[in-house]
């Protein structure tokens, strides 16, 4: 069998580029290497972008325990020594000989349908979902919209853009509906792994939040905060996906931020959830309705609250490149699926490669 040439992309330009390289860093190693030769290729914090050299000896890089151990401001500068150091030339973009590309790149620039659209552009397929899906999906506002248009609910809340609280942040602190119920969550429209989000109890607190989230981004939520158990679907498959079982976080501080995700691991796992069988099953459902409506193909984690008592079920957000960290719920939830992460890789790659379809109804 003619091994297939797969271009790995990692790092990138977000707030998730040392999280990219610990993901990249668990594919290279459970991507088959008698059926796929990886090549990969390394996009750095300012968009230039090295093959194999360098980016080869970053994906042998212990990150992770760096990260643990320094922070990530110490990380991003050992990165930049590396590829200063290495003297190589960046990437050529002829694609020769690439079969096709393995996106790892968490966040913007990666998840929200640009890198995408290049690879459109340069006819090389990818694993994930495609331009349209990609961006909508980065947009929480515009999932919300989509997926409540599906028959799904959503935490009530507004969307600010931050040009507006620039310009007039009295008249935004006016416009908030008094029937939003503190505590509120504030939240950047376009970043993931928590970055930049805020729990705000009091409505005192609120300036604070909203111009750290508007130094962020363009476009801001204030949802109201959902009381339940925070579970994730892993969903796989183009025109017939699969749902996973649930899969529940208990988070190891006030709520599941970024340093509980990746630096301090306090958060526990359980798969599958402890949820009743019937409710469970309704957030499959749901999960695999949100993943339809938005267009996916290919893979997306996809996050709901739920209060067992009322059986509510609350979409939260999704994700079309999630973690595929040792710690990360979308291989997990996979693995207790039966599709270890070898098989998990395999299956990505052939999805990548089969024809778009009108999707069934």
């Amino acid at each position: 069998m003619k091994q297939v040439t797969v271009a790995l992309l990692f790092g990138g330009r977000s707030a998730e580029h040392e999280i990219s390289i610990i993901s990249a860093q668990s594919v290279a190693r459970h991507i088959n290497p008698d059926h796929y030769r990886v090549v990969p290729i390394y996009i750095t914090r300012n968009g230039r972008w090295y093959s194999e050299g360098i980016a080869s000896s970053i994906l042998e890089l212990d990150i992770a325990a760096l990260i643990r151990k320094s922070g990530t401001a110490a990380a991003s500068l050992k990165l930049q020594e590396m590829v200063l150091s290495s003297g190589q030339q960046p990437f050529s973009f002829t694609f020769a000989g690439i079969d096709i590309a393995f996106p790892i790149l968490h966040g913007s620039y990666g998840e929200d349908g640009r890198i995408q659209g290049f690879l459109d552009t340069v006819a090389i397929p990818y694993t994930g979902c495609g331009v349209t899906a990609s961006a909508l999906t980065m947009d929480k506002a515009l999932s919300k919209l989509c997926v409540s248009e599906a028959g799904i609910a959503v935490a009530p809340g507004v969307t600010v853009l931050a040009g507006d609280w620039e310009k007039s942040p009295e008249q935004i602190l006016s416009s908030i509906p008094e029937s939003l119920i503190y505590p509120v969550f504030v939240k950047p429209a376009h970043l993931g792994s928590s970055v930049g989000i805020s729990k705000v109890s009091v409505q005192g607190e609120l300036p604070e939040a909203l111009a750290h989230a508007c130094n962020l981004d363009t476009k801001v939520l204030i949802e109201q905060a959902i009381h339940g158990k925070e579970i994730e679907v892993a969903v796989l498959g183009n025109n017939d996906p699969i749902a996973s079982a649930c899969g529940e976080i208990e988070p190891g501080s006030d709520f599941y931020d970024y340093d509980d995700k990746y630096i301090h691991n306090t958060a526990k796992l359980f798969i599958p959830a402890r949820l009743p069988e019937e409710l469970s099953r309704k957030v499959q459902a749901d999960a695999l309705t949100a993943y339809r409506a938005l267009g996916c193909r290919g893979m997306a984690r996809v996050d709901f609250f739920v209060d067992e008592k009322s059986g509510q079920v609350v979409f939260n957000e999704i994700n079309t490149i999630p973690g595929f960290t040792d710690i990360s719920m979308y291989p997990q939830l996979m693995e207790a699926a039966g599709i270890a992460f070898p098989e998990l890789c395999d299956r990505l790659l052939q999805l990548a490669l089969e024809p778009e379809q009108p999707a069934k109804t």
